[in-house]
């Protein structure tokens, strides 16, 4: 992953008890990653969609996902890079709200989350319900810029930042787990970072 200038400047640890093991605390502004050219999307243009092993497949354009019931995550994130920040603020609707409408097969165990870009990564469907998940279009109360996954993305802040898929445009739920991008080279299946789930062997 591309990193931004000073990336690899480590700064003081946080809070007891909140930092996973191998990780440290980025402090201000956090760094910009991403395995692809950043994309410029237009909301008007823009869509989500939730399919697959659902009753009711559903998209919403930008005006209607921004009339869906509003929820927010206040609370830390981290990044397999090893970097972690505490205390952001972003706000958007849960996934369970999307699933509510589109109506899970109950036979579906996975999620597969597109971005508009290609860019997929998996994820078991407990990891992504029971208020876990989020797709978001706001951080510390603006719009998301394009760099950090704008104008919407996933946001799973209990697993390892690259399973919050930037610039999201599509959930699809499956009964067998497929690899995304970087399960496919190298990276865990789950990636739960109090457990160090970084690459494929990991416990």
């Amino acid at each position: 992953m591309p990193a931004t200038r000073g990336f690899f400047r480590r700064r003081p640890d946080g809070p007891a008890g909140r930092l996973p093991p191998g990780q440290y605390d980025v402090g201000g502004n956090w760094p910009v990653l991403t395995a692809e050219v950043t994309p410029r999307i237009d909301r008007e243009s823009w869509t989500l969609g939730v399919d697959g092993l659902v009753d009711r497949p559903t998209t919403w354009t930008w005006d209607e996902v921004q009339q869906l019931p509003r929820s927010s995550y206040h609370g830390d994130i981290h990044c397999v890079t090893t970097w972690s920040k505490f205390d952001v603020v972003f706000a958007g609707v849960s996934v369970d709200s999307l699933l509510e409408a589109a109506g899970p097969d109950p036979r579906a165990e996975f999620m597969i989350a597109h971005s508009s870009t290609g860019y997929t990564t998996n994820l078991p469907l407990a990891d992504v319900t029971g208020g876990k998940a989020w797709v978001v279009w706001e951080y510390d109360g603006r719009p998301l810029t394009a760099e950090h996954g704008g104008p919407v993305r996933l946001l799973v802040p209990h697993l390892y930042f690259w399973k919050s898929a930037k610039w999201i445009s599509r959930l699809e739920l499956t009964v067998e787990d497929r690899a995304g991008f970087w399960e496919r080279n190298g990276y865990h299946d789950r990636g739960d970072p109090w457990l160090e789930q970084r690459y494929q062997g990991d416990p």
